[in-house]
């Protein structure tokens, strides 16, 4: 069977090749209900186009670089496979590739950033967890390369982005747990030169005030984002009494080595001690006990990222792209009233639960 050219759905719509060509790309100057007319033609004909020729008529590359934060195990943590599978969805639909890259240090990014954009080998590029300042959002901007960043600086103008309020989210979170009568809540942070985490923390501390507790440094511990850095935190956190009641953590992966750093004490995680995270990952409904978490889903975050840079590709205005959500807490079985925990910590070990 012959295959069906571009010319040939052209000549069946009664279209231009151009106006065809241009609906199959999804160009903001063509209508949707042209753009659906000409879809609707090419499946009921089997069209398929030709990439190679496209990318060789228009010059662009059909790819869009995911720059993978550089913190260990990057690629095996679930908040970035799920926003990878997100990704690739959007780009599926126009049959582009998604290239992934990591830096073998955060010093490389930039020079990593230079060297593809240089490249030709992507037309976009998207950046998760910036820093407050971030040279990779300066360069960018600078160069007029088309990208979108998940979260923001702490300049977040002239460019676009797709951000979780988490600076809410932990506001609100502190609400809650007073409402069940915590007075003992704790922080389990990572380093604030990330702007999320800076919000997160200030997220905290404006719920503590908005609810009458004094900020208490003791109760807040740094630790890097994975569940061996949330479990040694929450371990020292519970360690000197008197200890949190309950713990706030940074993303669902602390809160799940959180889980563990409770059990460890002997506690029941829910009952002795609350834990709560953010992200609302999948592997948070299989924990012991589910983890009540801040959720912001990570494949229709991808999507959405996805989306906003194909339309800044096609010639939409980045400030034009920037999408503010709000968290949703999610609820399982990992918070509670307190119940009046011991004053003694157990002897129990961190090392020795693993």
């Amino acid at each position: 069977m012959a295959r069906v050219s571009l010319k040939d759905l052209a000549q069946h719509l009664g279209l231009a090749e151009g106006t065809v060509s241009r609906a199959m790309n999804n160009y903001p100057d063509i209508s949707a209900a042209t753009r659906e007319k000409v879809q609707k033609a090419a499946d009921a004909l089997g069209y398929k186009p030709n990439h190679t020729a496209r990318r060789l008529a228009t010059g662009r590359a059909e790819a869009v670089a995911y720059l993978m934060p550089t913190s260990r195990s990057a690629l095996s943590t679930p908040f970035v496979s799920e926003l990878l599978q997100g990704l690739g969805d959007a780009l599926a639909k126009r049959a582009w590739d998604l290239l992934v890259v990591q830096p073998q240090s955060a010093e490389d990014e930039l020079q990593t950033l230079r060297k593809l954009v240089a490249s030709g080998k992507v037309s976009g590029v998207v950046l998760s967890r910036p820093a407050k300042v971030d040279a990779r959002i300066d360069f960018l901007k600078s160069s007029g390369f088309p990208f979108i960043v998940h979260g923001r600086a702490k300049d977040d103008a002239g460019y676009a982005w797709y951000d979780v309020d988490g600076r809410q989210a932990f506001a609100d979170a502190v609400d809650h747990l007073t409402a069940q009568g915590h007075r003992r809540i704790g922080f389990v942070g990572a380093p604030s030169y990330q702007n999320f985490a800076q919000d997160r923390f200030d997220g905290y501390k404006d719920g503590l005030k908005a609810n009458g507790l004094a900020f208490d440094p003791d109760f807040v511990s740094i630790a890097e984002l994975t569940d061996e850095g949330g479990e040694r935190a929450a371990f020292d956190l519970l360690s000197s009494p008197p200890h949190p009641t309950a713990l706030l953590c940074v993303n669902d992966v602390q809160a799940i080595g959180a889980l563990a750093a409770v059990r460890a004490k002997g506690w029941v995680p829910g009952k002795d001690v609350s834990v709560i995270g953010y992200d609302g990952v999948w592997m948070g409904r299989h924990t012991n006990p589910p983890l009540t978490t801040l959720a912001q889903p990570q494949s229709h975050s991808g999507r959405q990222l996805g989306d906003m840079l194909l339309s800044i590709i096609d010639g939409g205005k980045p400030e034009d792209f920037q999408v503010l959500r709000r968290a949703e807490l999610v609820r399982r079985k990992s918070d509670g009233p307190p119940t009046g925990i011991r004053t003694t910590p157990q002897t129990t070990s961190r090392e020795e639960t693993r």
